[in-house]
């Protein structure tokens, strides 16, 4: 797949100015191929240590999509080379590949996270899987009415990584579990009410951001705190557009359903969640539904154990554990089959490892969470090392 990243600066007059990157690869909705993820992080640090730049913007080319995820059509290729020949030499080229795409995405994210300066992401349309990496980790994150975020790994026999065990795991009880294993989407309206994004604007207030961001005299305003009033009173425009809550209706029965118990029993008591008698109310918890018993049952067992055993890990250590994790995916072969089906055969019939959650054997679960590395040898083995700012709250 081919895909860019336009690499900018924007003049704010003084010799400040702010990094532009943009997301070019609109006909894939801006999936995050390896050569983009290596040109954004580049950049990245060298606008941390450029004083003359302000903040960053990344943001997506085209209107339907910030970022759909990452580039998992090439995984696919590689693991089918795999897949298709039973040599070792192969298989080393196929996990080496998936070490180096992850490896790349996963400091990205996390020096997004961690980062120095403002860093706003303007997420218009759909944000999902590898966009909510870039996405969930900015200190101003932006939506537009018609924004979805979203983590569908289940669909494809991966998991919510780029952060995931980290991140869902900072939303209400429950949240996190019930979005990793139904890949629901998340609304605008929602998303500011957990915390997930900030700010809602128009997406025509795109330009009128960037113009706004020249008119402030950088030198004598702080910049986190300048970047969010300029965000603030350009949502006051916005406010009578916000789309109406979806998740927040169900908030208390996903508490309850996904609060308590095992996987087996949050499984059938989402399942059990009582649907709004109106059509359109209750399309989104059905799709929801749908989605789990669907899905991956391998995926389900991840999820529940990242949401159950790890919500006290650091931001890095949750990034060093998912770096294993989806190596350790590829290796399975449940990501590779559940790629073929949705979205290179386009079945949407994918045969899984086992038929349901119930009959997954536990010890391909430990598997996937034993280390592939020590310590001092982990891809990851830096993250977190010179940082004292690290997003652990």
């Amino acid at each position: 797949m081919s895909g860019l990243i336009n690499i900018s600066e924007l003049d704010c007059g003084g010799g400040l100015k702010f990094g532009i990157a943009e997301l070019n690869n609109p006909d894939s909705l801006n999936a995050l191929t390896y050569e983009m993820l290596v040109v954004l992080n580049e950049a990245m640090k060298h606008w941390q240590d450029d004083n003359h730049v302000v903040g960053v913007v990344i943001h997506g080319a085209g209107e339907k999509a910030f970022c759909a995820g990452g580039d998992v059509r090439a995984m696919y290729h590689v693991m089918h080379e795999t897949a298709s020949s039973e040599s070792s030499d192969s298989t080393s080229h196929a996990m080496g590949y998936l070490t180096d795409y992850f490896t790349i995405e996963y400091e990205t994210d996390y020096l997004i996270h961690t980062y120095s300066k403002p860093v706003i992401v303007w997420g218009q349309g759909i944000v999902m899987g590898g966009g909510i990496g870039l996405y969930i980790g900015a200190s101003h994150r932006i939506t537009t009415p018609a924004t979805k975020l979203a983590m569908p790994e289940i669909s494809i026999g991966l998991y919510p990584d780029v952060g995931g065990t980290w991140f869902l795991n900072h939303l209400p009880q429950g949240v996190g579990l019930f979005l990793g294993l139904t890949g629901a989407t998340v609304n605008a309206t929602d998303a500011l009410a957990l915390s997930m994004t900030e700010h809602i604007l128009l997406p025509q207030q795109k330009a009128l951001m960037f113009e706004k961001f020249q008119q402030v005299n950088w030198d004598d305003v702080e910049p986190h705190q300048g970047v969010t009033e300029l965000l603030d009173s350009l949502g006051n425009e916005a406010k009578y557009s916000h789309p109406q809550n979806v998740l927040l209706p169900h908030l208390q029965a996903i508490q309850t359903a996904c609060q308590y118990g095992s996987l087996q029993e949050v499984y059938e008591q989402i399942q059990a969640m009582a649907e709004p008698v109106d059509e359109s109310e209750g399309k989104w918890l059905r799709r929801a539904k749908q989605t789990l018993r669907e899905g991956s049952p391998v995926t389900a067992h991840i999820c529940y154990r990242q949401l159950t055993q790890f919500h006290y890990e650091s931001l890095a250590d949750c990034f060093r554990l998912e770096l294993t994790l989806s190596v350790r995916c590829g290796e399975l072969g449940e990501f590779y089959e559940g790629v073929k089906a949705r979205l290179i055969e386009k079945t949407n019939q994918p045969k899984w490892l086992f038929s349901d959650i119930a009959s997954v054997d536990q010890a391909v679960i430990d598997t996937l969470f034993t280390p592939l590395w020590a310590d001092n040898e982990h891809p990851l083995q830096l993250l977190g090392i010179n940082n004292l700012h690290e997003g652990d709250g």
